[in-house]
């Protein structure tokens, strides 16, 4: 499905890794680490000939396949216009999906927000709306960018069963929160300095040993949740 072969840049070192059909992917590290960066090279925002996609390089897509095969859902909902509401956003967000606007405000309890502008939502409710328009976008492979950062508890759950539904086609899972990341189950990738220093599996990663080698005393199990050694 996916493919990076020894990409680098000046934050990226040797950038190698794939992911075969039907896998999904969390990527985790530290601010700093390069995962944004990696998945706008991923998804074409930042140009490179070492991206494969569902068989095809990256950089001979059109932009319309490139729009079907590929969406990059950023961390924080940045409006350039004051005036566009919640429910036009949306509107433009529909491409592929057959769900409507109104099914998808109402999957993430935002039909109150529908005539609201975009630049008077709080940052979660902002958060829930890209989740929205990526549904209603539909990309065969889309890539969220921290997508539960400003969600208070109820909302993370609601978004963590959502990601790991059969609503999203393919998802790679950009994100700092351990336990999302142990939820969702997926494949691990650990960066460190601009560099993968872990791509494996789930159940490896979260070993006590691997944990202690990447986090040392910092990070602890409680009852099945993983918490700051404070």
């Amino acid at each position: 499905m996916l493919k990076i072969t020894e990409f680098g840049n000046n934050i990226l070192t040797n950038i190698t890794f794939h992911l075969n059909d039907g896998e999904n992917l969390t990527i985790l590290g530290s601010n700093g680490a390069g995962k944004s960066t990696l998945a706008k090279i991923l998804c074409g925002i930042s140009h490179s000939e070492a991206v494969e996609l569902f068989g095809k390089k990256l950089h001979h897509f059109s932009a319309k396949e490139r729009s079907e095969f590929i969406n990059y859902v950023p961390p924080k909902l940045e409006i350039f216009d004051e005036y566009i509401s919640a429910g036009e956003y949306l509107e433009l967000s529909s491409l592929y999906s057959n769900l409507t606007i109104n099914e998808a405000l109402e999957l993430l309890d935002l039909s109150a927000l529908e005539n609201k502008p975009c630049t008077t939502l709080s940052s979660g409710e902002g958060q829930l709306l890209l989740l929205a328009s990526s549904l209603l976008h539909n990309a065969k492979l889309t890539i969220f960018d921290e997508p539960t950062a400003n969600l208070d508890p109820k909302k993370m759950l609601k978004v963590a069963k959502i990601l790991s539904s059969e609503r999203v086609q393919n998802r790679i899972i950009i994100t700092h929160d351990l336990n999302l990341a142990h939820k969702l189950g997926y494949k691990i990738l650990y960066m460190s300095g601009g560099a993968i220093e872990f791509f494996d599996t789930n159940e490896k990663f979260f070993e006590k040993t691997n944990l202690n080698k990447l986090f040392g005393a910092s990070i602890k199990e409680l009852e099945g949740y993983f918490v700051v050694n404070l």
